[in-house]
C-alpha cells in the first residue's frame, strides 16, 4: 500500500534525503551576486530573487520554536496512531522557517523562542527505501 505521508524522492531531492539517512540536514542557498539567502524546502531555483544559482549547504540542525499545535485527532492513516503530535514551525539558525514536528517534550514545556535540535525518525522500512524507510527530519529540545 502507497504510504502518502511520505515524501517522494526524485533525483533532484536525493542528495537532501541521502543526507537525511546520514543524520545530516540539508538546506538551499543563493549563490547569486546581491542575494545568498538560505531557503528551506528544496527547490531548484532561489525564491527570493528567481535565480537558479542554487546549491546544497549543510545545515547545523540547531533551530528556534516559532509556534506550534498540539494535534489531538487525526483520522487519516498513519497519524490517528500517532495522535497527539505536536506540529510546529520552527526557524532555521540560517534562516528559513521549516515545518516539523516536535518530539521528546511534553506539551507543557513547549515555548516560543525554545532552542532545538533536529533528529531524524526512520518511516517505514529501514531496509527498502522504496518500501517507504526514509529519514525524516524532526526536532527536540536542545
Amino acid at each position: 500500500m502507497a504510504r502518502f505521508d511520505l515524501p517522494e524522492v526524485d533525483a533532484f531531492t536525493r542528495p537532501y534525503w541521502d543526507a537525511a539517512g546520514e543524520g545530516r540536514l540539508l538546506l538551499r542557498r543563493c549563490r547569486a551576486e546581491g542575494c545568498g539567502a538560505a531557503h528551506h524546502y528544496p527547490r531548484e531555483f532561489c525564491p527570493y530573487c528567481w535565480s537558479e544559482d542554487v546549491v546544497w549547504e549543510p545545515a547545523t540542525g540547531r533551530a528556534t520554536l516559532y509556534t506550534w499545535s498540539v494535534v489531538h485527532r487525526n483520522d487519516l492513516p498513519p497519524f490517528g496512531d500517532r495522535v497527539p503530535y505536536v506540529a510546529a514551525v520552527v526557524d532555521l539558525a540560517e534562516g528559513p522557517r521549516m515545518m516539523t514536528e516536535i518530539t521528546d517534550c511534553p506539551e507543557a514545556g513547549l515555548r516560543i523562542g525554545m532552542p532545538l535540535v533536529v533528529h531524524f525518525r526512520r518511516e517505514g522500512s529501514v531496509e527498502d527505501e522504496e518500501d517507504g524507510g526514509i529519514a525524516v527530519p524532526v526536532f527536540r529540545p536542545a
